[in-house]
């Protein structure tokens, strides 16, 4: 019979045993019931009839088994938990009620705590009991009389002090009135010594000196050229024989240095502490006037640079050279100076946290020896800086007085920044304000009233002076136009180039003048030596009377650097005025002296140009376009800097702005004037050549149409002499007015121009007579007049009027017919842009064929 159980037996069951199930398979967190049915459900079925095409029919009878296995299981594992969770809910109910209990006890105690406080705090302050408990009125009156006894006794202490000090006071008097001794006072600082006994010390020897003054009026009597000798003054005699005024004084000393000594052996320990004790001690004293003059005279600083400080500049001379050079850029703060600078900022930073806990009025003491700083060591070495740039010359002296402030204002702002005494804080408005002040009295000599403004001046006009001054030697040798009106009104610029000349050999010739400026004014000028300054021996070529804008760059470069420096050394009220006086300069210098002289010169040629009988030399024409050119540069400077720096002041900024308007003007009317007589020139010369026209040019035989009658062939050169030497010149004067003007001005004296030509040959072509030949030069001619002009840069009502030009050569070539048809469209009156019937009759006339029946019908129809 087969086994019934699952064992390990051979046999095996009619029925499967079910799986074994604990807590734990149902208590772990991955457990899902879906795969829990599913593993049951696979368990059940057996391997070899889960699959193939013969399976039998399912047999629910195992699986029902399983699954009524697996319900006892969990019925038993669901009574153990039952169980567990009582126990659990159980203990938890104890705890929360022990919990519950322990909270009550703690707050009750809590309460009697805060009873406990109330009931002293009220017997402490209310004496007086509302509700008559004895207990409670012996707790209330306990404290109050404890806090009465404490005041008493506070108060019997200070009495008790003040009558041990009066004691003690008497006590010294009585020695120093006495015994001409102050034993007692001696023997405290010795046996006692400390900051405190040494303060009260002071005290008594102050109230002595009162006592003194009082009770001794005989030691405290000055009378001039008294003598004091054992107590006797003059005859007088001190308190008992003894002069107790000599004898506190004396004492106070011993004690001032004894306290002295004392503050510098702490300050060489770097005992801050005992520092700060003495301090308050001596400005208790004697207000710490000593005390402040031993830390700031008797500092390292001072000592070390003391012998530095008179060492001369020992700057090279290539670095001077640099500063005297106008041209270069500066090389900056002087290196002596710098070094001093440098390091007296650190020396302030690092002092400035000994004074803040060495002294109770540590301001006082910062600004005591900020000011020593200044007026002792930065003072000096600037004045020997200066002193040396002033010997190099005036620019030298200008740059390092601007790069010394620039540096020295630099330091003033870190210092203001680091705080000194209230780092990492900045600085107190008490030190800001000190720092400021020093700042300004180190250069109030060199910025007082117009000292500066008028040093900068100077400097700028020996620097143009110097440029310039070949450029006026040569226009003063310059032959000068025809004298009258216009010789008057040059007049003003004449005395200006005799003025900047005279000036700058004045200025060589000065004994006040350095060996390294008048080197630089010889360099500037473009000359060798001294000895070729005299006037009538200076050598000039025709390029040192030409503008050049280079020139006139360096100049407004040198007064934008002058510009620069005193913004930055003057004051915001003084600006306007300074760079109206700048300005003034300017305009005088660049605009009269430079730009007004070569306009003056282009003119003069201009105007001699008018009656020449050769062929007149323009080349005075390109000079106005650098003229133009500085002049916009200039006024583009002026308006840009100048004039926005007067803003702050109305009136000057608006006299300003007139005073350049009429410069402008003035070089605007000049240059008008030089181009108005250039087309004079011109169309001038166009009619002499004109007028030269040979009478038989537009009548050729036929021998001359190729050459073979000895006269040249009109058919090769397709155009007469005069046309081809009034084209050949006019295209020279446009070369050269495209290098002198440009834009609208160019366009404008190109129109007026073209027409001045145009109508020049408008009355040529009237005096001419033309044959049927002649009438194809005339052609050709004014073809090649309307070509040169039209590649001019004209108007629209220019090229229209040049245009007009083409029909007076269709007059001499076309047929009577062709004559009749044009007659129609003409009318009378006109601007003169279109031919009129009066010149259309003038020219007919001129053809060779006027007398025919064809053409006398043509005019008769006229």
């Amino acid at each position: 019979m087969a086994s019934l159980s699952g064992g390990g037996g051979s046999g095996r069951s009619i029925f499967p045993k079910g799986p074994n199930f604990t807590l734990e398979n149902f208590s772990n967190k991955d457990f899902i019931v879906r795969d829990f049915i599913e593993d049951l459900a696979d368990d059940a079925v057996p391997v070899n009839r889960r699959s193939g095409p013969g399976q039998q029919a399912f047999d629910p009878k195992p699986l029902i088994r399983t699954f009524e296995s697996a319900l006892s299981q969990l019925a038993t594992l669901s009574e153990e938990l039952g169980e567990n969770e009582t126990e659990l809910l159980t203990s938890v109910r104890r705890a929360e009620i022990q919990h519950d209990q322990t909270l009550d006890t703690l707050g009750r105690k809590l309460d009697e705590s805060i009873d406990s406080f109330d009931t002293l705090d009220v017997a402490l302050n209310q004496p007086n009991s509302v509700n008559g408990n004895e207990r409670n009125g012996r707790s209330e009156g306990g404290g109050l009389v404890a806090v009465q006894i404490g005041e008493r006794l506070e108060a019997l202490d200070k009495q008790r002090r003040r009558a041990q000090d009066a004691n003690f006071l008497i006590q010294c008097w009585l020695e120093v009135s006495e015994a001409g001794q102050l034993t007692s006072l001696e023997d405290m600082i010795r046996r006692q010594g400390g900051g405190e006994n040494k303060v009260r010390c002071a005290i008594i020897a102050r109230q002595l000196v009162r006592m003194s003054q009082r009770l001794d009026p005989a030691s405290w009597a000055q009378t001039n050229g008294s003598k004091k000798t054992n107590g006797i003054t003059n005859g007088v005699t001190g308190y008992r024989g003894h002069n107790t005024r000599e004898i506190i004084e004396k004492f106070s000393e011993t004690l001032e240095k004894d306290l002295l000594k004392q503050f510098d052996e702490s300050y060489r320990k770097q005992n801050f502490d005992d520092m700060l004790e003495c301090a308050k001690v001596l400005h208790d004293f004697n207000g710490g006037a000593s005390v402040v003059a031993l830390f700031v005279n008797q500092h390292q600083f001072f000592i070390d640079r003391s012998q530095l400080i008179t060492d001369e500049v020992t700057t090279d001379n290539e670095t001077w050279e640099r500063l005297a050079d106008p041209d270069s850029d500066p090389p900056g703060v002087e290196p002596s100076l710098q070094s001093l600078i440098d390091e007296i900022r650190v020396v302030m930073q690092d002092e400035s946290f000994i004074i803040k806990r060495a002294f109770p009025y540590y301001e006082v003491v910062l600004t005591k020896f900020i000011q020593r700083i200044f007026q002792q060591s930065i003072q000096q070495r600037l004045e020997m800086v200066l002193e040396k740039a002033d010997t190099i010359s005036s620019l030298a002296f200008l740059r390092s007085l601007h790069a010394s402030r620039s540096y020295i204002n630099n330091l003033i702002e870190d210092l203001k920044s680091h705080g000194l005494t209230e780092h990492p804080e900045p600085c107190s408005a008490q030190t800001s304000l000190s720092l400021d002040q020093q700042l300004d009295e180190l250069f109030v000599p060199y910025l007082v009233g117009n000292s500066y403004i008028d040093r900068e001046r100077k400097s700028l006009e020996e620097l143009y002076s110097s440029l310039l001054f070949k450029y006026t030697i040569y226009h003063s040798r310059r032959k000068k136009g025809p004298t009258g009106f216009m010789a008057s009104l040059a007049q003003q610029g004449t005395q200006l180039l005799a003025t900047a000349k005279d000036a700058y050999i004045d200025r060589l010739d000065s004994s006040e003048l350095t060996p390294t400026q008048k080197a630089m004014m010889l360099r500037v000028a473009g000359l060798r030596d001294q000895d070729n300054t005299a006037k009538n021996e200076i050598e000039v070529t025709d390029e040192d009377g030409v503008l050049s804008i280079p020139n006139a760059k360096r100049m407004l470069k040198w007064l934008a650097e002058g510009v620069r420096r005193a913004l930055e050394l003057g004051s915001g009220s003084d600006t306007p005025k300074d760079v109206a006086a700048l300005l003034n300069l300017l305009l005088i210098s660049m605009g009269q002296v430079y730009i007004e002289t070569a306009l003056d010169a282009a003119a003069d040629q201009a105007v001699s140009q008018e009656t020449v009988k050769t062929e007149p030399d323009l080349a005075y024409l390109p000079s106005l376009q650098p003229a133009i050119t500085i002049t916009n540069i200039m006024s583009r400077f002026i308006n840009t800097v100048l004039i926005r720096l007067a803003e702050s002041n109305t009136t000057v900024r608006r006299g300003m702005e007139l005073q350049t308007k009429a410069a402008v003007e003035r070089i605007e009317s000049k240059t008008n004037n030089t181009v108005k007589s250039t087309l004079t020139v011109v169309l001038n010369w166009v009619a002499k050549l004109l007028a030269g026209q040979k009478k038989a040019d537009f009548r050729p035989k036929d021998s001359d149409l190729d050459g073979s009658g000895g006269g040249p062939g009109y058919l090769e050169t397709l155009q007469t002499s005069t046309c081809f030497s009034i084209c050949t010149f006019v295209s020279k004067v446009a070369t050269l007015a495209g290098q002198a003007i440009d834009g609208q001005n160019l366009e404008v004296f190109s129109s007026e121009l073209a027409i001045g030509i145009r109508d020049l040959l408008f009355e040529h072509f009237k005096k001419f007579q033309v044959n049927a030949t002649g009438g194809l030069m005339v052609t050709k001619d004014i073809s090649k007049y309307v070509s040169t002009l039209k590649d001019w840069n004209l108007s629209k009502e220019a090229e229209g009027g040049v245009e007009v030009l083409n029909e007076i050569g269709n007059i001499f070539i076309i047929g009577p017919e062709a004559l009749k048809e044009r007659s129609r469209n003409f009318q009378t009156g006109g601007t003169g842009k279109k031919l009129q019937k009066a010149d259309f009759r003038a020219f007919i006339m001129r053809r060779d064929d006027s007398g025919s029946v064809g053409i006398q019908s043509v005019l008769a129809g006229l």
